[in-house]
Protein backbone atom coordinates (compact mmCIF):
# COMPACT_ATOMS: atom_id res chain seq x y z
CA UNK A 1 0.00 0.00 0.00
CA UNK A 2 0.80 3.66 -0.89
CA UNK A 3 0.02 6.73 0.93
CA UNK A 4 -0.28 10.20 -1.30
CA UNK A 5 0.59 13.78 0.09
CA UNK A 6 3.18 12.37 2.74
CA UNK A 7 5.47 15.05 4.17
CA UNK A 8 8.02 14.86 6.97
CA UNK A 9 8.26 16.67 10.04
CA UNK A 10 9.89 16.92 13.69
CA UNK A 11 7.97 15.02 16.43
CA UNK A 12 7.35 17.64 19.65
CA UNK A 13 4.91 16.00 21.62
CA UNK A 14 1.17 13.65 22.36
CA UNK A 15 -0.85 15.64 24.80
CA UNK A 16 -3.56 12.47 24.26
CA UNK A 17 -3.89 9.25 22.23
CA UNK A 18 -5.84 11.13 19.63
CA UNK A 19 -3.48 13.51 18.79
CA UNK A 20 0.00 15.06 18.25
CA UNK A 21 1.90 18.53 17.77
CA UNK A 22 4.30 18.14 15.00
CA UNK A 23 6.82 20.97 13.36
CA UNK A 24 6.29 20.71 9.66
CA UNK A 25 8.42 23.46 7.84
CA UNK A 26 8.97 25.98 10.65
CA UNK A 27 5.22 25.68 11.51
CA UNK A 28 3.25 23.99 14.84
CA UNK A 29 0.54 21.42 13.07
CA UNK A 30 -1.94 19.52 15.46
CA UNK A 31 -1.81 16.24 13.84
CA UNK A 32 -4.07 13.07 14.28
CA UNK A 33 -2.60 9.81 15.46
CA UNK A 34 -3.82 7.23 13.93
CA UNK A 35 -2.91 4.14 16.45
CA UNK A 36 -4.61 4.62 20.22
CA UNK A 37 -1.18 2.52 21.14
CA UNK A 38 0.84 4.05 23.40
CA UNK A 39 3.98 3.73 21.05
CA UNK A 40 6.02 5.33 23.88
CA UNK A 41 9.53 4.06 22.42
CA UNK A 42 8.40 5.96 19.21
CA UNK A 43 6.73 8.81 19.44
CA UNK A 44 10.19 10.72 20.98
CA UNK A 45 10.58 14.36 20.98
CA UNK A 46 12.65 15.63 17.62
CA UNK A 47 12.35 12.16 15.72
CA UNK A 48 11.66 12.30 11.99
CA UNK A 49 7.77 11.47 11.41
CA UNK A 50 5.58 10.93 8.54
CA UNK A 51 2.51 12.93 7.72
CA UNK A 52 -0.26 12.59 5.40
CA UNK A 53 -2.21 15.67 4.05
CA UNK A 54 -6.26 15.30 4.44
CA UNK A 55 -8.00 16.22 1.40
CA UNK A 56 -10.82 16.73 3.47
CA UNK A 57 -10.55 21.00 4.03
CA UNK A 58 -13.17 20.80 7.26
CA UNK A 59 -11.15 18.55 9.27
CA UNK A 60 -10.07 20.32 12.34
CA UNK A 61 -6.45 18.42 11.47
CA UNK A 62 -4.86 18.39 8.34
CA UNK A 63 -2.64 15.73 8.82
CA UNK A 64 -2.66 11.97 9.76
CA UNK A 65 0.78 10.90 11.44
CA UNK A 66 1.55 7.47 9.28
CA UNK A 67 4.85 6.79 10.36
CA UNK A 68 8.28 7.73 12.72
CA UNK A 69 12.10 7.41 11.72
CA UNK A 70 13.41 4.86 14.93
CA UNK A 71 16.80 5.52 14.98
CA UNK A 72 19.00 2.18 14.11
CA UNK A 73 15.42 0.95 13.02
CA UNK A 74 14.38 2.87 9.95
CA UNK A 75 10.56 3.69 9.28
CA UNK A 76 8.07 2.68 11.67
CA UNK A 77 4.43 2.55 10.24
CA UNK A 78 2.35 2.91 13.23
CA UNK A 79 -1.25 3.72 11.25
CA UNK A 80 -3.11 1.24 12.93
CA UNK A 81 -5.94 0.62 9.57
CA UNK A 82 -2.55 -0.40 7.71
CA UNK A 83 -1.94 -4.05 8.88
CA UNK A 84 -5.78 -5.00 7.54
CA UNK A 85 -5.17 -3.45 4.16
CA UNK A 86 -1.59 -4.83 3.86
CA UNK A 87 -2.75 -8.69 4.71
CA UNK A 88 -5.72 -7.83 2.46
CA UNK A 89 -3.22 -7.37 -0.47
CA UNK A 90 -0.92 -10.34 0.65
CA UNK A 91 -3.88 -12.70 0.91
CA UNK A 92 -4.57 -11.77 -2.93
CA UNK A 93 -1.73 -13.54 -3.85
CA UNK A 94 -2.12 -16.89 -1.62
CA UNK A 95 -4.33 -18.51 -4.14
CA UNK A 96 -7.80 -18.51 -1.88
CA UNK A 97 -10.54 -19.35 -3.69
CA UNK A 98 -12.36 -16.67 -1.50
CA UNK A 99 -11.33 -13.90 0.85
CA UNK A 100 -13.72 -11.83 3.37
CA UNK A 101 -12.99 -9.19 5.38
CA UNK A 102 -14.37 -8.43 8.59
CA UNK A 103 -16.26 -11.77 9.25
CA UNK A 104 -18.96 -12.03 11.81
CA UNK A 105 -17.73 -15.06 13.59
CA UNK A 106 -19.66 -15.85 17.28
CA UNK A 107 -19.84 -12.15 18.73
CA UNK A 108 -16.95 -10.85 16.99
CA UNK A 109 -16.03 -9.64 13.73
CA UNK A 110 -12.74 -11.39 12.81
CA UNK A 111 -10.59 -9.80 10.29
CA UNK A 112 -10.77 -12.43 7.68
CA UNK A 113 -12.63 -15.16 6.73
CA UNK A 114 -11.31 -17.01 3.52
CA UNK A 115 -11.60 -20.59 1.45
CA UNK A 116 -9.61 -23.06 -0.30
CA UNK A 117 -11.95 -25.99 -1.60
CA UNK A 118 -13.85 -27.40 1.48
CA UNK A 119 -11.28 -26.30 3.82
CA UNK A 120 -12.45 -22.86 5.68
CA UNK A 121 -9.87 -20.27 7.73
CA UNK A 122 -10.48 -17.77 9.81
CA UNK A 123 -7.68 -14.68 10.39
CA UNK A 124 -7.15 -12.40 13.03
CA UNK A 125 -4.29 -9.38 12.21
CA UNK A 126 -2.77 -7.41 15.01
CA UNK A 127 0.07 -4.89 13.81
CA UNK A 128 2.94 -5.27 16.03
CA UNK A 129 5.19 -2.11 16.56
CA UNK A 130 6.71 -2.74 20.39
CA UNK A 131 10.35 -3.71 19.76
CA UNK A 132 12.77 -4.60 22.36
CA UNK A 133 16.51 -5.95 21.58
CA UNK A 134 15.11 -7.01 18.15
CA UNK A 135 12.56 -9.03 18.82
CA UNK A 136 8.90 -7.82 18.64
CA UNK A 137 5.90 -7.35 21.68
CA UNK A 138 2.36 -7.17 21.28
CA UNK A 139 0.46 -5.31 22.95
CA UNK A 140 2.04 -2.44 23.81
CA UNK A 141 -1.26 -1.24 25.79
CA UNK A 142 -3.59 -3.70 27.26
CA UNK A 143 -6.20 -5.33 25.00
CA UNK A 144 -8.94 -7.15 26.19
CA UNK A 145 -10.70 -6.89 22.48
CA UNK A 146 -7.40 -8.97 21.35
CA UNK A 147 -7.84 -11.50 23.95
CA UNK A 148 -11.79 -11.43 23.15
CA UNK A 149 -10.97 -12.26 19.28
CA UNK A 150 -8.10 -15.46 20.41
CA UNK A 151 -10.53 -17.27 22.40
CA UNK A 152 -13.22 -16.83 19.42
CA UNK A 153 -10.44 -18.83 17.39
CA UNK A 154 -9.95 -21.36 19.81
CA UNK A 155 -13.49 -21.98 19.45
CA UNK A 156 -13.59 -21.79 15.67
CA UNK A 157 -10.41 -24.77 15.59
CA UNK A 158 -12.82 -27.35 17.73
CA UNK A 159 -15.61 -26.26 14.96
CA UNK A 160 -13.12 -27.49 12.04
CA UNK A 161 -11.77 -24.00 10.97
CA UNK A 162 -8.22 -23.01 10.45
CA UNK A 163 -7.22 -20.78 12.35
CA UNK A 164 -4.63 -17.72 12.57
CA UNK A 165 -3.26 -15.10 14.60
CA UNK A 166 -1.05 -12.89 12.05
CA UNK A 167 1.24 -10.33 13.29
CA UNK A 168 1.96 -7.22 10.68
CA UNK A 169 5.37 -5.99 11.50
CA UNK A 170 5.56 -2.80 10.10
CA UNK A 171 9.42 -2.52 10.63
CA UNK A 172 12.27 -4.27 9.44
CA UNK A 173 14.78 -6.02 10.97
CA UNK A 174 12.26 -7.89 13.13
CA UNK A 175 10.99 -11.05 12.40
CA UNK A 176 9.19 -12.39 15.51
CA UNK A 177 6.57 -11.13 17.68
CA UNK A 178 6.20 -12.49 21.35
CA UNK A 179 2.72 -11.98 23.65
CA UNK A 180 3.78 -9.06 25.75
CA UNK A 181 2.82 -10.67 29.17
CA UNK A 182 4.69 -7.45 30.98
CA UNK A 183 1.66 -5.58 29.64
CA UNK A 184 -1.70 -7.68 29.15
CA UNK A 185 -0.97 -11.14 31.25
CA UNK A 186 -4.37 -12.16 30.24
CA UNK A 187 -3.55 -11.51 26.46
CA UNK A 188 -0.36 -14.03 27.09
CA UNK A 189 -2.37 -16.25 28.90
CA UNK A 190 -4.47 -16.72 26.08
CA UNK A 191 -2.29 -16.42 23.07
CA UNK A 192 -0.46 -19.95 24.17
CA UNK A 193 -4.03 -21.24 25.18
CA UNK A 194 -4.66 -20.34 21.30
CA UNK A 195 -1.41 -21.54 20.04
CA UNK A 196 -2.16 -25.17 22.25
CA UNK A 197 -6.06 -25.45 20.73
CA UNK A 198 -3.81 -25.21 16.78
CA UNK A 199 -4.18 -21.86 16.32
CA UNK A 200 -1.39 -20.92 13.66
CA UNK A 201 0.52 -18.23 14.41
CA UNK A 202 2.23 -16.24 11.45
CA UNK A 203 4.84 -13.58 11.86
CA UNK A 204 4.19 -11.22 8.42
CA UNK A 205 7.31 -9.31 8.02
CA UNK A 206 7.33 -6.14 5.93
CA UNK A 207 9.48 -3.09 3.57
CA UNK A 208 8.91 -0.09 5.39
CA UNK A 209 9.03 3.26 4.15
CA UNK A 210 7.42 6.65 5.02
CA UNK A 211 4.72 6.28 2.39
CA UNK A 212 4.68 2.39 1.92
CA UNK A 213 4.30 -0.73 3.48
CA UNK A 214 4.38 -4.40 1.86
CA UNK A 215 4.30 -7.61 2.97
CA UNK A 216 7.36 -9.40 2.11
Amino acid sequence: MKYENIVEGKFINRPNRFIAYVEVADRMETVHVKNTGRCRELLLPGNTVGIQRSDNEARKTKYDLISVYKKGSGWVNIDSQAPNKVVGEWLEKQEYDYVKPEYVYGNSRIDFYMEKGAKKYLMEVKGCTLEIDGAGYFPDAPTERGTKHLRELIKAVSEGYNCYIAFVIPMEGVKMVYPNAAMDKEFAEVFYEAQAAGVKVLNLACRVEKDELEVL
